[in-house]
């Protein structure tokens, strides 16, 4: 983001083959994750902050770019993420998916009642205005990057089940994989049936376009 955003723009992808993405806080651990991964999957550390992110086709991700004088990111910096999660809620509820995202100050105690959280990983704990389901666990993560000239906003909705001990593994913490598995949930356990990745980006593109127009 260079020159100042003028106009909000976004994306939306489903992905193909596996990968580990990195908070930008984690460039360090980037060369030791990478030697433990299996050969030719691909690891990269993103501008936002946040935990690792196993990248897959368990995963429909969105970005979005804004003004730093648009709706969604004024006020606290907590409060930017709910636009998008509060979107993300009612694009799975079309879909026969129940979820909600998570205000601030219920945070803490849904962290908790989730048991220890697993610090180094995204979906390992929460954060306000994340999509949960009743049990509180962690279905659509979210990240942001703050600079004087925009936003980014970027999100990720587990469709399937992750393998979360490759991830795991790759972090050089292998234990945490049973604490992943209890701390999130994906699409196809909560709506009981295969689920279509395609078109969950495909309606998350419609609903972005109608809230922030087209995207350039």
């Amino acid at each position: 983001m260079a020159e100042p955003v003028t106009q909000p723009r976004f994306r939306v992808w489903t992905y193909r083959d596996p990968a580990i993405v990195l908070g930008c806080s984690q460039r360090a651990r980037q060369a030791d994750a990478a030697a433990r991964l299996p050969p030719g999957m691909g690891i990269m550390v993103r501008p936002s902050g946040g935990g690792a992110v196993l990248t897959g086709p368990w995963m429909v991700s969105a970005s979005v770019v804004l003004p730093l004088a648009h709706p969604w990111v004024q006020g606290r910096l907590p409060e930017s993420y709910r636009g998008l999660g509060q979107l993300h809620v009612d694009v799975l509820a079309e879909l026969g998916v129940s979820a909600r995202a998570l205000p601030e100050a219920e945070v803490a105690a849904v962290n908790e009642r989730r048991g220890p959280v697993v610090g180094w990983a995204c979906y390992g704990s929460l954060a306000p205005w994340e999509v949960v389901d009743a049990a509180g666990r962690k279905l659509v993560g979210l990240a942001q990057r703050r600079q004087r000239t925009g936003v980014l906003l970027v999100a990720g909705t587990l469709v399937t089940v992750p393998d979360w001990a490759l991830l795991c593994d790759a972090m050089g913490q292998p234990g945490d994989a049973s604490a992943m598995l209890r701390r999130t949930v994906s699409c196809d356990v909560l709506a009981g049936r295969p689920w279509d990745g395609a078109l969950l980006a495909q309606k998350l593109h419609q609903a972005l376009e109608r809230v922030l127009g087209q995207p350039t």
